[in-house]
C-alpha cells in the first residue's frame, strides 16, 4: 500500500464541532425529538456540514447527511442557561429548543413561542450549537456526554 493509499485511512479529524445539549430531566421521546428539531436547521444555514449524497451498491440514492458527527450532551436547567449565554457571547451558530414547543403543533406556533419569551426567561430543554472545536467545549463546560 502506498503512502498515499495510507493517508486516505487516516482518522478525520474536523476542526469544527457540532454538539446538541439536552436538559438531563426530559423524557426518551422528548429527547430524541428535540435532537431532530435542533439539528434541522443546521444543513440549511451553513450548508458547509452537509456531505455528499449517499447511494447503495444498487445505486438507489439516499439523501445527505452531516460529514461529521452530532455529539450529543446533556445537563441541568443551569447548565443549558449557561450554555446559552456562553453560544451568545461567542455568536456561534445555535438553535434552541423550549419547553413551550412541545405544547405547540406547527413550526408558526413554535416561533411565536419563542418570541413571546425574552432572552434570559427562556425555558431551555435543548441547545445546538456548531463552530470551532474549542469554542463549542467552552460553550458546553460542565456539560456532560450523553449516556
Amino acid at each position: 500500500m502506498t503512502t498515499e493509499n495510507n493517508l486516505d485511512l487516516a482518522p478525520i479529524r474536523f476542526d469544527t464541532k457540532i454538539a446538541v445539549l439536552l436538559r438531563e430531566d426530559l423524557e426518551p421521546w422528548q429527547r430524541l425529538n428535540v435532537t431532530a428539531f435542533l439539528v434541522s436547521g443546521l444543513g440549511s444555514e451553513l450548508p458547509e456540514v452537509v456531505g455528499e449524497a449517499y447511494e447503495d451498491a444498487d445505486g438507489v440514492p439516499y439523501l445527505p447527511m452531516f460529514r461529521q458527527p452530532v455529539l450529543i450532551f446533556e445537563g441541568t436547567k443551569e447548565t443549558l442557561r449557561t450554555a446559552h449565554t456562553r453560544a451568545l457571547s461567542r455568536a456561534l451558530p445555535r438553535a434552541l429548543f423550549t419547553s413551550d414547543l412541545f405544547t405547540t403543533g406547527n413550526d408558526r406556533d413554535n416561533r411565536a413561542a419563542v418570541r413571546a419569551v425574552g432572552t434570559g426567561e427562556l425555558d431551555l430543554v435543548g441547545l445546538l450549537v456548531y463552530g470551532p472545536r474549542n469554542a463549542v467545549d467552552k460553550v458546553l463546560k460542565g456539560a456532560r456526554m450523553h449516556p
